[in-house]
């Protein structure tokens, strides 16, 4: 993180420069580094300062032509205003670019393909926010098929897309449509460990979930083992995640506020607690 402005300035640098051999190669470049500084910014909360770089990179993808750049550039703009609290425009965009992109997706363009269905799985996790389980569950079934022309777990255009990632969101939508029954059942289906290596917040989300599926069930030790485990896998989805702070609260509100338990030094890690 402390590289990033160096290399934004790098970027923006070269951006500027007009008689390179090859611009579409550099705008190319340009949104690939932008779309990384929005996935950080967006992670990390900065909402203004991520749509700007979200904004940054689909300007450069429109003046390079290319689609599988645009929708790239869109999933973050996409993110980008889930987290200024514009979940409307962002499902209009990422419905739109979903749809644009799967008309054009085709086994032998797996970029465009894990494009077309990371669109589908974020749409499908904001209509599971507005508890709408047609649109949900329809929106997940179009990732499905696109992750079965893929044919296996990848992470083309940074995507994390696949079979696996699909499953995940399976739990995420349940978890978001407040169904705690149907996210431990679906859960069953997923093994983390498919997933290509690095992809670690993808793998410590299904322990987030679970988590939330316990606390609603006030089962708080299965709910504090799957947070532990979520913790090991991917450490910062515990200490920046807002639902986390507020199920460990709820959580301690329920437990006798005995210090040096596992919930008590998970609260603190957490920062619910000092």
């Amino acid at each position: 993180m402390t590289d990033l402005p160096e290399i934004l300035l790098a970027a923006d640098s070269l951006h500027r420069v007009e008689d390179v051999d090859d611009r579409r190669e550099m705008l190319l470049s340009y949104v690939s580094t932008y779309v990384m500084a929005a996935k950080l910014l967006t992670k990390m909360g900065a909402a203004d300062l991520a749509q700007l770089a979200a904004d940054r990179c689909a300007n450069a993808a429109l003046e390079a032509g290319s689609l599988e750049a645009q929708g790239m550039a869109a999933y973050q703009v996409v993110c980008a205003l889930l987290r200024a609290d514009r979940p409307e425009d962002a499902e209009n965009l990422a419905l739109k670019m979903a749809s644009r992109l799967s008309s054009q997706a085709r086994s032998d363009a797996p970029s465009l393909v894990s494009v077309a269905g990371s669109l589908w799985l974020i749409s499908a996790v904001i209509a599971g926010r507005r508890t709408d389980r047609v649109e949900a569950y329809g929106r997940l079934d179009q990732a499905e098929h696109l992750a079965e022309m893929l044919g296996h777990d990848a992470n083309f255009a940074w995507t994390a897309f696949g079979p696996t990632n699909v499953a995940i969101h399976r739990v995420s939508v349940a978890a978001e449509l407040g169904d705690a029954r149907e996210a431990l059942e679906v859960a069953t289906a997923v093994d983390p460990d498919a997933l290509p290596a690095g992809l670690n917040s993808r793998r410590a989300q299904v322990y987030l979930d679970l988590a939330w599926a316990q606390a609603q069930r006030k089962r708080d030790s299965e709910a504090i083992l799957h947070l532990l485990e979520a913790e090991r896998v991917a450490p910062n989805a515990i200490r920046y995640n807002v639902v986390v702070r507020e199920m460990v609260r709820e959580m301690l509100t329920r437990s006798k506020r005995t210090k040096f338990t596992a919930l008590h030094n998970l609260a603190v890690r957490a920062g619910v607690l000092d």
